[in-house]
């Protein structure tokens, strides 16, 4: 039995259209759906949001919706934020971020993809195989084109079916669906007509061939009706805007001409366009079904490859003073490797306040009903195509019509947080937390494509920053302290007998490491790139000095006393150590530039400096905010969630910035150092040893794996591969500039390591089967003390001083094996 129509004022009921897809027979429009997926009434003060839903069934169509009250808070609340105590009191003190238009630069990208992702193909069909043999306008599909009206028209009544052409019964305005052109029909006598492609918001669409340019084809875009005055100016609107406009992702105008209807003796114009053969994204999506039938969302990799080519599309329209109003799935069409718009009809000036708004509910931005579109109403239409593209977007048009599911119940914000907080902020309530513009946020896009990316195919994607310089230095990239002796002084055995048993682990097998400074990793955080157009951008970027006492005497020559200035001084106080000076110098910074992002980020800086770390965690959130596609923010918070004791949040963060990008070394050694910490030893070295041979900082990566395999390991554990990797290592690292005191006491750590399992006496605790050879030396008692008395007496050749030197030649024969000479 069929449900009844929820809306009391029609007499309907739902019908199922197939897949699923529920309309009223009568109205026209689908029910409201609950979260919890069961129909239900529509909530109170949707009247104007069912006008909405009216014309969003037959596509592009005047805006009535209202727009509805919601929270501006601009924190995502990401896993560290959400897990810091005191959930009321966190989320009171998180901060708001904006930025600017012009602190971004756009970045280059190439073809469909971005370089980064493979497209499926999408061949140019023969676009006689696009025409459609029997056009007809479905009849829930039929309003009144009157935008004051949109009543349902052309219902079928019991037995008779629904007219195709007539007058609204509700205001009395003329409606038709019937094609006005036909096959064979010769328009301006040059346009061959082939038939009808689609019924689209302002009319029939037709494929034609243009008899006076090589027979190339063209489409014919008509009105939906000549005698809507608003129709009709959309029309002559899209006409001129588009007359203006050339971009390789926007389809291209030909010609505006008119052409007798035969049947009413109306004049009628038409749009000529170039044909765009391909799909478009909605045929795409929903092309990929699952064995059970239901829609297969779209890889997140191929949609935001798509959402990086239209927003290059709408920054050109925006430098062109216009805006697009009503992107969405039905209107981006991928040809080969190429996306292109191609439904320009609800184009309009920036600065018009007088036409009729055009769009589409569950894309249209909340506020667009009340204060008009805008560049920030543009980007918002992407997010949310790239939300229905990506996950089962149920109640998009309704329950979630300008909002977001949990992200704890969709799969692909789980599984990407950068990607939910993009979507996040380009569908921010208040138009002014959203990005600033289509190329800020095709950049943050496209850093967060490369995150994605990586995660999938584990190679590292990097890219230069626009918005930070890379991290100043590496702190702890010594993740151990120097040992004076080799371990088995220290544990099992002494030199010439039994000694103290050996050290118990901490618990879960933990290794102690060197605990991390806060106020040095916080320091050692990429810098924000500095403002060009400042007054003193030129006298920083000459500074030559790099000692912070040095940079802040040179900094009171500067001409200006900018924001630039300030900033770079108010850093070199932190790194002076100058905290009450610096302090006041934010509070002062704060009060001036309140939403200046770079504010934020130095308020994170200064409170991980002084001890407050739950402060500088939503400050650097915020920041991740504001500009999900950067790895800054996501190296700060792994430093935050470390000192707060949260290894498992730090371990994501670090390991999600070193996958995506391994300039960041600290990253590296962060990640090394808590997966340490949490017993994860094998993970640990991997980190470390996934430092490239071309950083800087490999020789100093490889010399704590060694120490990662060895350090805190029980005697009686089966060491034999551990011991021979770091002997390997060992031998090699003279090749990368290891220097030889350096050297010999890594060997005397792998040494005497390997001594403590050879004299533990425990199953384990003995080479086994086969020659093992470390060093040189061969890996049983005499061969490896023979192995720690040549080291360190080298080290002691090398020693400086007299003490030292006396210290190394009594350890050498405290190890020496019993000789008769």
């Amino acid at each position: 039995m069929s449900e009844q129509c929820q809306r009391s004022d029609c007499p309907g009921s739902y019908e199922d259209m197939g897949g699923g897809e529920l309309y009223c027979d009568t109205c026209g429009l689908a029910p409201v759906v609950s979260a919890s997926g069961m129909i239900s009434s529509p909530p109170t003060g949707m009247a104007a949001a069912a006008l909405g839903s009216q014309h969003s069934g037959r596509g592009s169509a005047p805006s009535s919706r209202s727009s509805r009250s919601a929270s501006s808070r601009r924190s995502v609340s990401g896993r560290l934020s959400r897990s810091l105590s005191g959930g009321t009191e966190a989320a009171s003190r998180s901060v708001s971020v904006r930025t600017s238009s012009t602190g971004t630069a756009g970045s280059a990208r190439g073809k469909l993809g971005a370089g980064l992702v493979s497209m499926p193909p999408v061949p140019r069909p023969d676009p006689r195989a696009a025409v459609l043999a029997d056009p007809e306008v479905p009849e829930r599909k039929r309003f009144c084109s009157r935008s004051e009206c949109g009543a349902p028209v052309g219902r079928s009544r019991g037995d008779r079916p629904g007219r195709t052409e007539g007058f609204c019964t509700k205001c009395g305005h003329p409606y038709s669906f019937v094609p006005k052109l036909r096959a064979g029909d010769v328009v301006h006598g040059q346009y061959e007509v082939a038939g009808c492609l689609a019924h689209g918001g302002l009319g029939w669409i037709y494929l034609a061939m243009d008899r006076a340019v090589s027979d190339r084809w063209v489409v014919l875009k008509g009105l939906l009706d000549t005698g809507d005055e608003d129709a009709l100016e959309v029309a002559l609107s899209e006409r001129r805007f588009l007359a203006e406009i050339e971009h390789s992702n926007i389809v291209r105008i030909y010609n505006f001409v008119e052409h007798l209807d035969q049947r009413t003796g109306s004049l009628d114009g038409y749009i000529v366009m170039e044909y765009v053969g391909g799909k478009s994204l909605k045929e795409i999506a929903n092309e990929r079904r699952t064995p059970e039938g239901r829609r297969d969302p779209l890889p997140v990799e191929q949609a935001c490859a798509y959402g990086i080519e239209a927003l290059e599309a709408l920054g050109h329209l925006h430098s062109r003073n216009l805006l697009y109003c009503d992107f969405k799935v039905d209107n981006a069409i991928q040809q080969h490797d190429q996306l292109k718009l191609i439904d320009m009809g609800a184009v309009r000036r920036m600065d018009d306040r007088t036409s009729s708004i055009y769009g589409t509910v569950g894309y249209q931005a909340p506020e667009v009903a009340e204060v008009g579109p805008s560049v920030a109403s543009d980007l918002y239409t992407v997010a949310r195509t790239l939300a229905v593209l990506t996950f089962d977007f149920q109640g998009y048009t309704n329950v979630f019509v300008d909002s977001l599911p949990d992200p704890d119940h969709i799969e692909v914000f789980a599984r990407y947080e950068s990607f939910y907080r993009l979507l996040v902020r380009a569908t921010d309530p208040d138009p002014g937390r959203r990005f600033a513009s289509a190329e800020e946020m095709a950049d943050q896009l496209t850093g967060v494509l490369r995150e994605v990316v990586a995660i999938q195919t584990g190679k590292p994607r990097p890219a230069l920053s626009t918005l930070f310089g890379p991290e100043t230095k590496v702190v702890d990239d010594k993740l151990f302290p120097e040992l004076t002796e080799a371990p088995s002084v220290l544990g099992a055995r002494t030199a010439r007998g039994a000694g103290p048993a050996p050290a118990a682990l901490p618990a879960g097998g933990t290794v102690a490491t060197a605990p991390l400074d806060a106020g040095a990793a916080a320091l050692a955080l990429p810098v924000p790139l500095a403002d060009a157009a400042d007054p003193n951008s030129g006298f920083l970027a000459g500074l030559s000095v790099s000692k912070p006492a040095e940079l802040y005497t040179a900094l009171q020559a500067a001409p200006v006393n900018s924001l630039e200035l300030r900033l770079r001084r108010y850093r070199a106080q932190l790194e002076l150590g100058e905290l009450t000076h610096a302090a006041k110098a934010l509070a002062t910074l704060e009060a001036e530039y309140p939403e200046d992002w770079r504010i934020v980020w130095y308020r994170g800086l200064h409170s991980l400096v002084t001890g407050d770390h739950e402060t500088a965690a939503l400050s650097f959130d915020a920041v991740y905010d504001a500009f999900p596609g950067e790895p800054a923010p996501k190296l700060a918070l792994g430093v935050c969630a470390e000192v707060l004791g949260q290894l498992d949040n730090a371990a994501e963060y670090y390991r999600l910035v070193w996958t995506t990008d391994p300039g960041f070394v600290s990253a590296a050694f962060g990640l090394a150092r808590v997966l340490l910490a949490g017993g994860d030893r094998a993970g640990a070295v991997g980190a470390l040893e996934s430092v490239p041979e071309a950083s800087i900082h490999f020789t100093a990566a490889r010399v704590a794996a060694v120490r990662a395999r060895l350090r805190g390991r029980r005697p009686a554990e089966w060491l034999r591969e551990d011991l021979d990797a770091a002997a390997g290592q060992v031998e090699r690292l003279a090749d990368f500039g290891l220097d030889p005191a350096r050297r010999e006491r890594l060997a005397t750590e792998v040494l005497g390591t390997a001594l403590d399992w050879v004299l533990s006496g425990s199953p384990g605790g003995a080479p086994g089967p086969g020659t093992l050879t470390l060093l040189g030396s061969e890996a049983d008692e005499r061969g490896l003390r023979f192995g720690l008395e040549h080291s360190y007496r080298v080290l002691a050749r090398l020693a400086q001083r007299g003490e030292e030197r006396i210290e190394l030649v009594e350890a050498a024969n405290r190890f020496r094996p019993r000789t008769w000479v």
